[in-house]
């Protein structure tokens, strides 16, 4: 089990690593070794979420989530295969805690200030004696 937060844990079973080829340049190395990790969890179907936090999770993938609801990780940063599933995974574990954070409060609206309405109309009433007095007067002939 890994532990998100307190109320939150995944099962280990829950999460697919498969190993790819890692794009960009290292020589042979990077043309014969997959070190590359991509991650996948499956977020829609996810026994170990709650619903509310699968909602947000899913929200907060972004474009790393697929149409099924699974959440796709690829890591590629270091140059060996552990180094890389330790990044994904610690990838995931962040977009969990961020996803079971609670949702910030409602805004409450208020009402502009009395003395703000008054700042506002005496700006605006400003404005309008500049421009009145760059109008010309027309000329009579």
């Amino acid at each position: 089990m890994i532990q998100i937060t307190h109320r939150v844990s995944l099962d280990e079973k829950e999460i697919e690593e498969s190993f790819i080829r890692a794009s960009g340049p290292g020589g042979q190395n990077v043309n014969k070794v997959e070190t590359a990790v991509q991650l996948r969890f499956d977020a829609r179907r996810s026994p170990s979420l709650p619903d509310d936090v699968s909602v947000r999770l899913q929200k907060l993938a972004g474009s790393r989530l697929t149409l099924d609801g699974v959440i796709v990780i690829t890591a590629q940063a270091h140059r060996s295969q552990e180094r890389n599933r330790a990044d994904a995974l610690a990838k995931l574990v962040e977009l969990i805690r961020e996803a079971a954070k609670p949702p910030p409060p409602k805004r409450k609206p208020t009402k502009p200030t009395k003395g703000s309405k008054e700042r506002r109309l005496e700006g605006k009433g400003r404005r309008a004696e500049v421009k009145s007095l760059r109008r010309g007067k027309p000329d009579s002939d």
